[in-house]
């Protein structure tokens, strides 16, 4: 077989495909030109997600016509000049590599003007092969438009997500930019509906205001702190706005938006003795380093690097987080007015409106401790938190600890447990750790994780209404407003049906913030603003997509937050009707997420164990 040499242009196309990924990554790559010929003021407008059209404004320094032809050359930049230069990168930019990609898989129109010309340019290429180039007037600065993104390769284009998928995706990129650079001002429309503005006054708490809303940026601990060889400067949330994916976690290095595993770890361990396991902090500082010690050539993407010395990295930012966390006061407000929703333990099946449901569970049980139990997964007061079991997956969970030193029945083994003429025998000894019910049956004796089995239940229960089309809604007074992210914003506007199938009432309030006026009538003991965000991270964390599978996952995760939790007391009445509703399920053996709701124990087994027999 011979060896042939392939051509520029196919060379071109693939060696787009290392820094193209999306229209995201022509966003970035444009937006971080912009940024590096110094623009104070830079608009972004996408449509279709950005597959049909990505405009780029600034008013930088614009490109001079001679330059113009060299600058679509691939390797061709202004930032470096030398090998020497990659060890001390001060720009965004350095490889000469993001013009030639673009111009390669697309139709790239360019407007550009300098300060000290007469006229500006206009230059068209597409697909790599120049097509026109002219004087025109324009204002000083430069003008991208990336028209048709991937059209001549599609193989590339098909595994494309949705519009609105991708202009999530561009959202993020966005939101991070203008956390990146808070001196810039930022605009951002998308099919022609303004999305986000920052004002570019150099404040970051501004632009935290304006991507992520009032309520985190009222929860705010300011951090600065210097080090020998770098600094420390921004925001971190406190435990009250924790969320249920690493999304909120921003940190900028010199100016660049990084995932780097060391500052992650680092923030993490600094936060843990302050926020429940498998939850995550908001974070938004800068780190500013001399560049002679960081690689950032490292990924085509630019989205990592290495430090000269991440042990000394690590150590600074745990300790710096850690420091910020214990001097502030972390108890969460609350106000008097605020509603307590009274929790659906025992809602009726044929349940329609709010007054039957709170009539049921009022008649259950009047006791205070139930409605503290499905009230505080808000709480974040590190002196009293939830078991960390009650967040994991079925993949994290170490079951090691539910091993005993004796040889445990199966409960598959003993079927008469479930059977209704055995309900009656079924005898509850007590609750102990304020978590875990002890039952009695025959000459055996069960352990029932009380939150594992409400999940459990709750799951199982609306699965079947949503399998029969039954779910009702269970409508709020006063209505809840929530802010969300540009990102969570195209999730519920792409997945709204399947929102108002799941027996949610929501409604856009305008721009990024929506009403609540409706949720699940299963998951009525759950905070509606709690239950949707923690969906939405789901969503957001796993990638959007939604299949029979997916709509489990959503289901379980609903569950999950709106049962009660491990450190609370049930009364006895309460315990009976969750135990006996758990009884009546074809498989009561786990919750949705793998974990065991109920063990056992033989009397045989306990009396051999005090060497009672031999």
């Amino acid at each position: 077989m011979s060896i042939n040499i392939l051509d520029s242009n196919t060379i071109n196309k693939i060696a787009a495909g290392e820094v193209v990924e999306r229209p995201s990554s022509v966003v970035k790559e444009l937006v971080e030109n912009a940024i590096d010929a110094g623009a104070n003021a830079i608009t972004v407008e996408i449509k279709d997600g950005g597959m049909t059209l990505i405009r780029v404004t600034d008013n930088g320094c614009g490109i001079s016509r001679d330059d113009i032809h060299t600058a679509f050359i691939s390797h061709a930049t202004s930032k470096i000049s030398t090998r020497d230069d990659l060890y001390a990168i001060g720009t965004l930019g350095f490889r000469g590599e993001a013009l030639s990609s673009i111009s390669a898989v697309s139709q790239v129109e360019l407007i550009t003007k300098c300060p000290e010309s007469l006229s500006g340019v206009r230059y068209r290429i597409d697909g790599g092969s120049e097509k026109e180039l002219e004087d025109v007037g324009a204002p000083d600065g430069t003008t991208f438009l990336v028209r048709n993104l991937f059209y001549n390769t599609p193989a590339r284009r098909k595994f494309l997500k949705t519009p609105a998928t991708e202009a999530g995706y561009v959202s993020s990129v966005m939101e991070h930019l203008c956390m990146s650079h808070p001196d810039i001002s930022f605009r951002f429309i998308n099919n022609n509906q303004p999305k986000l503005q920052t004002v570019g006054n150099g404040n970051l708490k501004d632009v935290i205001y304006a991507v992520y809303g009032r309520e985190i940026s009222a929860n705010l601990i300011e951090i600065h702190e210097k080090f020998d060889t770098f600094s420390m400067d921004g925001f971190i949330g406190k435990p009250a706005v924790c969320r249920g994916n690493r999304n909120y976690e921003n940190y900028y290095i010199t100016g660049r938006y990084i995932r780097n595993s060391i500052v992650s770890k680092a923030i993490e361990e600094g936060f843990a003795p302050f926020i429940m396991q498998h939850k995550y902090p908001f974070t938004a500082f800068h780190i500013t380093i001399e560049p002679e010690l960081l690689d950032v050539n490292v990924h085509p993407s630019k989205m990592e690097l290495r430090f000269a010395n991440s042990p000394y990295i690590y150590d600074c930012v745990r300790n710096a987080v850690m420091e910020a966390l214990s001097q502030k006061e972390l108890i969460v407000d609350a106000t008097l007015d605020d509603k307590v929703i009274p929790p659906a333990l025992t809602l009726p099946a044929d349940n329609t409106n709010a007054a039957s449901a709170n009539a049921a569970v009022t008649e259950l049980s009047e006791s205070v401790s139930f409605t503290k139990a499905v009230t505080s997964d808000t709480d974040d007061k590190p002196a009293r938190m939830p078991e960390p079991f009650e967040t994991k997956r079925a993949a994290e969970y170490d079951t090691s600890v539910l091993k005993p030193d004796y040889t445990q029945l199966k409960l598959f083994e003993r079927p008469e447990l479930l059977k209704e003429q055995n309900k009656k025998s079924i005898k509850i000894i007590g609750q102990v750790f304020d978590t875990y019910w002890i039952i009695e049956f025959e000459n055996n004796m069960y352990i029932i994780d009380q939150h594992a089995a409400h999940e459990k239940v709750l799951f199982e229960r609306f699965m079947k209404r949503y399998k029969e089309h039954t779910i009702h809604t269970q409508y709020i007074s006063p209505p809840e407003i929530i802010k969300v992210s540009l990102q969570e914003d195209n999730i519920l506007k792409e997945h709204m049906p399947e929102f108002n199938k799941f027996g949610y009432e929501i409604e856009s309030f305008g721009g990024d913030e929506y009403v609540i006026s409706g949720i699940p009538a299963d998951f009525a003991g759950a905070s509606p603003k709690d239950l949707l965000l923690e969906i939405l991270d789901d969503m957001s964390g796993a990638g959007v997509k939604i299949t029979p599978d997916s709509i489990k996952d959503r289901i379980a995760t609903m569950s999950c937050k709106a049962a009660v939790k491990g450190n609370n007391k049930l009364s006895y009445a309460e315990a009976r009707e969750l135990i006996d509703e758990l009884m009546e399920l074809d498989n009561p053996y786990n919750c949705p997420h793998g974990r065991p709701t109920l063990i056992t124990m033989s009397k045989y087994e306990l009396e051999k164990k005090f060497k009672r027999i031999i």
